[in-house]
């Protein structure tokens, strides 16, 4: 049947377009505006049925509109879709025209439905127009009549001028529309940001991130997982909603499930149906006992790096909005602020109680002083030690308060040592402490610049040494006994076997020969324990300071040959040899030396036994000078032994006092004082000693140790 209508006069035309255009000015919002935008089409045109879809600038609808008879249907921007994709408005859009459709089952784009089947509606009429605005398309909008040949290019026109006057309406309603959205999207992460941002404490921190996503997403279940950089694992850290106690501390490898392909990927992802993407981990599902139908999963940034993911799990719509994602990635963004700064709290407040430990309870006193030397702070230890009151000022006199003196007042600094220029690296020095009860202690003072609040300060450690020198006073006392009660009796001894040697009989020749070695082996030890008091004396001379005195000009080669004379009853008993090798007369004579000749005679002793105690019985000694790179100056001497070797680690320590291998203690005797008077003997004359030696617990490749004395 055909159905003509005749077209309106000018005037009509006018007055309808005055009409549409009163009626669209009234309107602002979008749904509004496209009600009253199709209303009046299908007024107009006749038409039964209309839609009208609305795009964004990427040419994507957004909204629609459907008015079938009496019935008005909304939120169809997805069942239309298929239209822009496969029929009639897709097609309008795609080459920016207009349509009449007399009969649609005589044209192809028409999407058919199961009522264009012939036993229901069968066959229709249909005009679709684009709605152009600045030249680009808004829209789509289409009207359809029940009956074929109904509409004409009449109808196609004045449809046409009807979109004209309605797309700048359209877009100015889709942009407004847009921005009430976007305020609604910044409204909201900014009273997220609010919300995650008022506390410094993580735990707090951690919660309102779920509470604030599933505030703004409408969901239950929340959870939050933090990359271990240790690991390189996510750690679920908070969640929220069922199943979110069991959740809390699963790790999942970075790259593993949906979580970890975001945490990898930086990328946030929404998982409409997690049967149907292999990125889904079910592992976590079968600990928690929950089961996951789909999610939402943003990353959490901070300084541009991911440091974990936030998780949306199941919303009780069955679906995600459309700003789910956003809203998900933009608390995620916020999350990563607010989460770095309670971590960096955390570790400060952490920080500051380690410090506070060290600072309060150091067996050390403690203070703080600004350049000029007033103290600020002091720990308990300081107060202890000084005496001084630790009490506020209005509560004791200024005079026995600590905080507020200088710290000239506490101690004797050195005269030389100006406040204003001490660096961050510590001075070091002896002083007395003068305490309030007028008793002074002895102390060990280190001082060295700081900052605090970006000014500089100075932090003195003040160690009291009382027991140290308490026990250099008992050395001292020692020594001082060793010198005065040994000393004189060993050289009664000493002289007294000599006159025994002397008044041997010598009429009986064998009884002689017998008592003859028994006073040697006397003699012997007798020299040996004066070598070692004298050793001890002069470690405590050097020690202190004091030069050697006793220097003149010495053969060295001969001196050499005097400590293997000396030494060969000891070699001897331990079946060793023991060589010299000194230069060859033909390259160069070696220079004699200015040296205390009985102190390095004792250095070469000492080195020499040193070097049996660690050879193996029936090995080999070499004892050598060489004239070394500076012969001028310096003679070479050294001594070298068949033993195990020293490791890299312990070269230097073996010469200092007391110190003795790791794998000789206990096996080896000794007090660990021969290395010690070597190197105080040594470097008294201006010299140094070292060792060269590689350590092998299986070949014997042996020590090599080498010092210089100065040339006459």
């Amino acid at each position: 049947m055909v159905r003509n209508l005749p077209p309106a006069p000018p005037q009509s035309s006018l007055e309808l377009l005055y009409h549409i255009s009163r009626e669209l000015s009234a309107a602002i919002d979008l749904r509004t505006v496209l009600l009253r935008v199709l209303q009046l089409s299908m007024e107009n045109v006749g038409a039964n049925s209309g839609s009208i879809i609305v795009l964004n600038n990427q040419m994507l609808p957004i909204d629609s509109i459907i008015i079938y008879g009496e019935n008005i249907q909304d939120k169809t921007t997805q069942q239309l879709r298929a239209t822009l994709d496969h029929g009639l408005a897709g097609w309008v859009l795609q080459n920016r025209q207009p349509v009449l459709i007399l009969d649609t089952s005589q044209d192809t784009r028409w999407l058919r439905r199961p009522d264009d089947a012939v036993d229901r509606s069968g066959a229709k009429s249909a005009i679709s127009v684009p709605l152009m605005a600045r030249e680009e398309p808004v829209g789509v909008m289409t009207l359809v009549h029940p009956y074929p040949n109904t509409f004409n290019s009449f109808h196609l026109k004045l449809l046409e001028t009807i979109a004209d006057q309605a797309s700048m309406t359209v877009l100015n309603a889709r942009l407004f529309d847009e921005s009430k959205h976007q305020a609604r999207l910044s409204s909201a992460l900014a009273e997220a940001a609010i919300t995650v941002t008022s506390t410094l404490e993580l735990d707090d921190v951690l919660q309102r991130i779920l509470d604030q996503t599933s505030q703004a997403l409408g969901i239950q279940t929340v959870s939050l997982a933090l990359i271990d950089p240790q690991t390189d694992e996510l750690v679920f850290q908070a969640a929220t909603g069922q199943g979110s106690r069991d959740i809390i501390g699963i790790r999942v490898k970075v790259g593993v499930g949906v979580a970890g392909w975001v945490a990898e990927h930086g990328e946030g992802i929404i998982v409409p149906d997690v049967t149907k993407d292999e990125r889904f981990f079910p592992k976590i599902d079968d600990l928690t006992g929950f089961t996951t139908r789909l999610l939402a999963c943003a990353p959490i940034r901070s300084e541009d790096k991911i440091i974990g993911v936030l998780e949306a799990v199941n919303p009780a719509s069955g679906a995600f909005n459309d700003d789910a994602l956003l809203m998900l990635t933009g608390i995620g963004s916020q999350a990563g602020t607010a989460i770095r700064n309670a971590q960096l709290y955390e570790s400060l407040q952490a920080t500051q109680k380690r410090y506070y430990g060290l600072f309060e309870y150091s067996l050390d006193s403690i203070l703080i002083t600004d350049v000029k030397g007033t103290i600020l702070e002091a720990n308990q230890q300081a107060f202890r030690k000084s005496g001084a009151s630790s009490e506020p000022l209005e509560k004791v006199e200024t005079g026995d308060r600590l905080i507020g003196m200088n710290i000239k007042q506490i101690h004797n600094m050195l005269p030389e040592i100006k406040l204003k220029k001490i660096s961050s690296e510590s001075t070091q020095y002896e002083s007395v402490l003068h305490t309030r009860k007028g008793v002074d202690i002895p102390i060990e003072v280190y001082v060295h610049s700081i900052h605090i609040a970006g000014k500089k300060h100075l932090q003195w450690i003040i160690h009291d040494i009382s027991r140290r020198k308490h026990m250099e006073q008992l050395r001292e006392d020692m020594i001082s006994m060793i010198y005065h009660d040994l000393r004189s009796p060993l050289s009664n001894v000493a002289s007294s076997l000599e006159i025994l040697v002397q008044s041997l009989p010598q009429d009986k020749p064998e009884d002689a020969e017998f008592m003859d070695g028994l006073l040697k082996i006397a003699q012997r030890a007798v020299n040996r324990i004066q070598r070692l008091t004298d050793s001890l004396l002069d470690i405590s001379r050097l020690e202190a300071g004091q030069p050697v005195v006793n220097q003149k000009t010495t053969d060295i080669k001969a001196l050499v040959r005097e400590a293997v004379v000396h030494t060969q009853s000891v070699l001897q008993g331990k079946g060793q040899a023991i060589t010299t090798h000194f230069p060859e007369p033909s390259s160069q004579e070696v220079p004699q030396v200015y040296i205390d000749a009985d102190m390095i005679l004792r250095v070469l002793i000492n080195l020499i036994e040193n070097a049996s105690k660690f050879t193996p019985n029936g090995k080999a000694i070499a004892v050598g000078i060489e004239l070394g790179a500076d012969p001028e100056h310096w003679v070479q001497v050294w001594v070298k032994d068949s033993g195990p070797g020293i490791p890299a680690d312990q070269q230097e320590l073996i010469f200092s006092k007391f110190a003795r291998m790791r794998e000789h203690q206990g096996t080896v005797k000794g007090l660990g004082l021969g290395l010690t008077f070597c190197r105080l003997a040594i470097e008294g004359h201006g010299g140094r000693i070292w060792v060269e030696s590689q350590h092998s617990p299986i070949e014997t490749s042996g020590s090599r140790f080498l010092f210089t004395l100065p040339v006459a």
